[in-house]
């Protein structure tokens, strides 16, 4: 549509310039007797062919130029183009005025380029006072109403301190607090799954491996019960950056892209978008600042699944995939035995758990109680 829009326009120059100027240029090449060559319609003609064939040579790079400052455009607002022009409007009005005295001088200099100069500085100024004063000109402007008790809050700009998309990343929706947070309303805006999220989740839940496929389908769960709260507002992203293969990565294009928000409890995921100052939202740092809901000699049901680092220890995991790591673990292998939370560490790389098994705790009370009596 553009390229169309360029070529007619580009004929209609060129039958207009042609009509004007192509008798001038017949009479100075002798040829004005020839009637058939010198007469509106041959001119118009022959000036919308030559216009015809330059829009088709350079109608390409016209294109590109005008989607270009289409784009530029559009990441200004309405009321600052609309503010620009008028102010550009009255700063050359101003300069035509202030340069009236200069048209009629002798000299050459200041009766052409001293009034194009003011002109173009008057212009500047115009479009610079349209465009940083918005706020006091609506102001003018406006509607002068009855005093409004709530006429002094301050306005909140959006696009200055709020960003709409808080997008979702896979290790956040299996750890499952984005639920309990996003439903206290802590969380504004538009929660964003995008669907290449989504098919991780299913990778996951269809995992053969039994932990990987609860985590899976614990983040399924989670993002159903999203879905259903009526406080929450929850989008999916249908599209895909199919040259990019790690999820990771194709989350922090999208953040860019939408300026939104990653939300994640991933710590290597958000070092990076840091260092691509992309906006990260870490639930970890989060849990870190209201401290750990954990408390020391609260009863756990695990699975002890892998030895520990240390001697003797075991590992085992919640659903939400927090690492418990068991004293003595070692001899429950592949075990569900009930354990006791001895202590409970918070960082921004996730939770880590400390316990014992709790038939320990109550032999060590009877040997206790027996050393006593």
């Amino acid at each position: 549509m553009v390229k169309k829009s360029f070529t007619f326009l580009m004929v209609i120059l060129g039958l207009s310039l042609g009509i004007s100027f192509l008798p001038r240029a017949w009479e100075l090449a002798e040829v004005n007797h020839y009637a058939v060559l010198n007469n509106n319609f041959t001119n118009g003609l022959i000036g919308g062919l030559i216009f015809l064939i330059i829009s088709v040579a350079f109608g390409k790079y016209a294109v590109a130029s005008v989607k270009k400052a289409e784009g530029i455009l559009s990441d200004y607002s309405l009321g600052f183009l609309l503010f620009g022009t008028v102010g550009t409007v009255l700063g050359l009005l101003l300069g035509v005025l202030a340069s009236i005295p200069l048209f009629n001088s002798n000299i050459q200099v200041v009766n052409s380029v001293v009034p194009t100069f003011i002109m173009f500085v008057l212009a500047y100024l115009g479009f610079r006072v349209g465009t940083t004063k918005q706020d006091e000109w609506k102001k003018i402007f406006s509607p002068k109403n009855k005093k409004n008790p709530t006429e002094d809050v301050l306005e909140r700009k959006v696009d200055d301190t709020h960003r709409k998309y808080k997008i979702l990343d896979t290790s956040v929706i299996i750890d499952g607090r984005i639920y309990d947070v996003a439903k206290t309303g802590f969380i504004e805006g538009v929660l964003l799954i995008p669907n290449f999220v989504l098919y991780e989740l299913q990778y996951i839940a269809d995992s053969g491996d039994s932990l990987k496929r609860v985590r899976g389908r614990r983040g399924l769960d989670i993002l159903n019960e999203l879905q259903k709260e009526e406080s929450v507002q929850v989008e999916m992203y249908e599209g895909d950056f199919e040259d990019i293969a790690e999820v990771d990565s194709k989350l922090l294009k999208l953040a860019k892209l939408l300026d939104g928000v990653v939300v994640t409890n991933d710590f290597n995921l958000n070092k990076v978008a840091e260092f691509q100052n992309v906006p990260v939202l870490n639930i970890n740092a989060l849990a870190n600042a209201v401290k750990p809901v954990v408390i020391p000699g609260e009863n756990l049901h695990v699975l002890v699944v892998k030895d520990g680092t240390e001697r003797q220890q075991g590992v085992a995991y919640l659903d939400d995939g927090t690492m418990i790591v068991v004293e003595d673990g070692q001899h429950y292998m592949n075990q569900k035995i009930e354990v006791v939370v001895t202590s409970a560490l918070q960082t921004a790389a996730g939770r880590m758990i400390f316990a014992k098994p709790a038939h320990t705790q109550r032999g060590l009370k009877h040997d206790e109680v027996e050393a006593k009596s």
